[in-house]
């Protein structure tokens, strides 16, 4: 289960609490966000995902991501940058008739004794349109036995990671004149949603992809979790 360091409430914003933009506020979006204080999403959040098969083989599957990073991603958009670098695209998120399609630049840095660290770098050529990510993350492995009598792999290894992430967006007009307690507790709530969303995804993807790497069927108490 995914957890961060803060609890959000689920809420629903009737229309009428909401201003409907303008023609020109909708069309000129970009230029009004220029400018000003950004307001800014923080979350940390960490989880865990199991994989049957000695730390090795996981630092082993893990150190060649040019050959199944782009593949657990889809449906993102992902292009590589360089030997260990890839610009991807979350998809499109909104609140307020707000929308947004982020574009992400991370590097997938090489072991440090023993801990896997990925952080945002430049695309080039591309200036992300009113925002601004700064992703962190560290992950490592435990290795313990396996008590599972579904599978005949002896080892099974933990990889836990820990995120850091800040968005910064410059909103235009329309969304302005909202409370900026609404436009934060919003955000916050809508930054944890896709967070969970991408994780789940990418995690299942990774297990199902590195178990069928070694031969074998991907556990199906692996399925339930």
């Amino acid at each position: 289960m995914l957890s961060q360091n803060r609890e959000y409430q689920s809420f629903e914003i009737s229309e009428a609490a909401v201003p409907v933009p303008s023609p020109a506020d909708t069309e000129d979006a970009l230029e009004q966000a220029i400018g000003g204080t950004p307001a800014k999403f923080y979350g940390r959040y960490h989880d865990s995902m199991e994989m049957y098969g000695p730390a090795s083989l996981v630092a082993e599957y893990l150190n060649a991501h040019s050959s199944w990073f782009s593949r657990c991603a889809e449906p993102m958009k992902v292009q590589p940058l360089g030997e260990n670098g890839y610009a991807l695209g979350i998809g499109r998120f909104g609140s307020f008739g707000y929308e947004v399609e982020p574009k992400i630049g991370l590097e997938l840095l090489p072991p440090e004794d023993g801990i896997y660290r990925i952080h945002t770098i430049p695309i080039p050529d591309y200036y992300p349109p009113g925002y601004d990510v700064d992703y962190k993350a560290s992950l490592r492995m435990i290795e313990a036995p396996a008590n599972d009598a579904l599978t005949s792999i002896s080892e099974i290894t933990r990889v836990e990671w820990e995120l850091d992430l800040i968005v910064d967006i410059h909103f235009p007009k329309f969304i302005q004149r909202l409370p900026k307690s609404l436009v934060q507790s919003t955000g916050d709530r809508l930054l944890n949603q896709v967070v969970r969303q991408v994780s789940k995804r990418l995690t299942h993807k990774v297990q199902r992809d590195f178990h069928q790497s070694l031969g074998i069927d991907f556990p199906v108490n692996q399925k339930k979790r």
